[in-house]
């Protein structure tokens, strides 16, 4: 056995001082659906409602077991390893000072300081994480504490890999595959080196949200690079740069092992969870399941193991979740009509619509016209399909319209 997995196992046992195993639950639906044995592996029922507590525990552990005195631990954060931290914090009894974005939630600032209680202090500063996380790291040397990297630090991801452990006692078998969340790729890298050891013929599929590929993009270039751009909807996963260390455990991943999630596809599957099992599931909890339908062919009579990282979701953001899923099902379109300024051409228009159809949304833009108005309009149907029957009806009735439901900028501004 390496010293990794030595380690991770120990790590394993001393996580039971601060929260029992995480639920491994056969899903009826899920595996019916499939014909596939399918299991969730619940980190999104760990104290802090997240795996990042495993992390956290785990590097505060092994500093403090070195230096009891160095009492005083700092990180940025505006979501889950923020709460680990302070969770973490509260159970050593030691210092904590966790930075965050101006823009950070309040209700994940107030969820921050009920976990830590009085021993952490949380700071407030920039209006982007990389202008937070330069704070943090400034103060963190003028303080001389030390520092909690959410995933690059090899502490962390042995904490992490502790989930890898859970599995296989839980299970009471290996896995046939494993499918993973990718964000900074700490809890990617632990259970895979884990597991690669402990369980060789169990086969792995890493999930990145669309909009945040950072392994995929790594595997191309053969090193960490900083994506370009980064859409944020799956905050707990949409990482830039993949850490240096988890990058060194899956630099062998083959890039098919790597899959993308449309950050609007995620969303019917954070609902499908919640109204079918109800399960709630962040962005990035849902990663993994989200990937099950691209697996279909291949997990058919498999024993398949979907880690649900996380379940911090603010249902202030369920009326989002709900209009993207819509418009990726393709139940819901939008479009700037330009309606003729005559009697009747409203009641024309209405008339067009089908018993399934249902306006959302109407509004005057402007009278861009003596003889025509533009109209943006919103309308959710039951079937995708009833959408071709209504632009068929307004072609043959002449009505000028565009469809700006995909056109990012445009809808960006108006909807």
């Amino acid at each position: 056995m390496s010293r990794f997995s030595r380690q991770v196992l120990e790590t394993t046992q001393a996580l039971r001082d601060l929260f029992p195993p995480t639920p491994l639950q056969r899903n009826d639906h899920l595996s019916a659906r499939y014909g596939a044995d399918i299991w969730l592996k619940r980190e999104d029922l760990t104290p802090v409602r997240s795996y990042k507590l495993r992390g956290a525990f785990t590097a505060m552990r092994k500093v403090l077991a070195t230096d009891p005195a160095h009492s005083h631990f700092v990180c940025a954060s505006a979501g889950n390893h923020a709460q680990g931290v302070a969770y973490a914090c509260r159970h050593f009894g030691v210092r904590g000072t966790v930075f965050m974005p101006v823009t950070t939630p309040q209700q994940k600032i107030d969820k921050t300081r009920v976990f830590g209680g009085d021993n952490v202090e949380i700071r407030l500063t920039g209006d982007y994480f990389d202008q937070t996380l330069a704070a943090a790291q400034a103060f963190c040397t003028e303080a001389c504490a030390h520092f909690l990297s959410p995933f690059d630090d090899s502490d962390v991801i042995e904490g992490q890999a502790s989930v890898g452990v859970e599995i296989l006692e839980q299970l009471e078998r290996a896995p046939d595959l494993v499918v993973l969340p990718v964000g900074g790729g700490g809890l990617a890298s632990g259970v895979t080196t884990y597991l690669a050891e402990a369980a060789p013929d169990t086969r792995f599929r890493y999930v990145e949200p669309a909009g945040g590929a950072s392994l995929a993009a790594a595997i191309a270039a053969g090193e960490p690079v900083t994506l370009k751009k980064l859409n944020s909807f799956v905050d707990g996963a949409a990482v830039a740069r993949i850490g240096v260390q988890p990058f060194a455990r899956l630099k062998a991943v083959t890039a098919g092992h790597i899959l993308a999630a449309p950050e609007d596809r995620i969303c019917i599957t954070m609902l499908e969870m919640l109204n079918v099992e109800g399960i709630v599931l962040e962005p990035a909890g849902a990663l993994s399941v989200d990937a099950l339908p691209g697996l279909a062919d291949e997990i058919r009579g498999k024993i398949v193991v979907c880690v649900t990282s996380g379940g911090n979701f603010d249902f202030e953001r369920l009326p989002e979740v709900k209009e993207r899923a819509q418009r990726y099902a393709g139940l819901k379109k939008y479009f700037i009509l330009r309606m003729p300024q005559r009697p009747g051409a409203l009641r024309e228009f209405l008339a067009m619509l089908g018993p399934d159809d249902d306006i959302a949304r109407f509004e005057y833009l402007k009278k861009s016209a003596r003889n025509f108005g533009s109209v943006l309009i919103g309308i959710e149907t039951k079937n995708a399909e009833n959408f071709a029957d209504l632009t068929q009806k307004l072609d043959d009735a002449a009505f000028s319209y565009r469809d700006i439901t995909e056109d990012e900028a445009l809808a960006e501004f108006l909807i």
